[in-house]
């Protein structure tokens, strides 16, 4: 039998992560994985808004292709406007012919980390810690329907109580209201 070849990623170079000015300069995306309490996967595609540390969204579900991944970013962008970037990781939902067309036809960059290299994607990788230690490893869940009730009501707690040291202490809602931004971004309408 022939041997596969490696597949290669197109060389990318990203740019050295910034902190954003406003809210939907920059979305970071990432997905995590656990188990149920029968041994059954599913994964989580996490959602940030950069400027303010806000989770916007985590989708859960047993797989999350790439369709499922620009519904949800299309989602967001009806409440939120489009970000002008997104960064990530070279992951197959994330490097397919779908979600590059949608960032075409919705006016977004798509930011490439570089292979192995997770801290450039640091703003969505310290939330995963922190969903991690305080959802995914703490509670056993029975259903999928559990685990997306637990983390719609942390998610609310994350976002509106919770002070963040990186924001001065004061949760993400609140210092976007402190910066004066509006909820939706001018872009929304491409």
């Amino acid at each position: 039998m022939r041997r596969r070849g490696k597949r290669r990623l197109p060389s990318r170079n990203p740019k050295q992560l910034s902190v954003p000015q406003s809210l939907n300069q920059s979305w970071s995306v990432d997905f995590m994985s656990d188990a149920l309490y029968c041994g059954r996967r599913f994964r989580t595609f996490n959602v940030v808004d950069d400027f303010n540390r806000e989770a916007l969204a985590i989708e859960i579900d047993l797989n999350l292709p790439a369709a499922r991944v620009i519904r949800t970013l299309d989602r967001l962008a009806a409440w939120r406007g489009y970000p002008e970037q997104v960064r990530l990781d070279n992951g197959p939902e994330f490097i397919s012919v779908a979600l590059a067309e949608w960032a075409e036809e919705n006016n977004v960059h798509l930011e490439f980390i570089s292979p192995g290299k997770p801290t450039q994607n640091s703003y969505v990788e310290r939330f995963n810690r922190t969903y991690r230690n305080e959802v995914l490893d703490f509670y056993v869940f029975r259903n999928l329907t559990e685990v997306r009730n637990i983390t719609e009501q942390w998610l609310t707690e994350y976002n509106e109580e919770r002070p963040h040291e990186s924001l001065n202490d004061i949760p993400p809602a609140e210092y976007a209201r402190l910066k004066n931004e509006p909820l939706a971004s001018k872009n929304c309408w491409h």
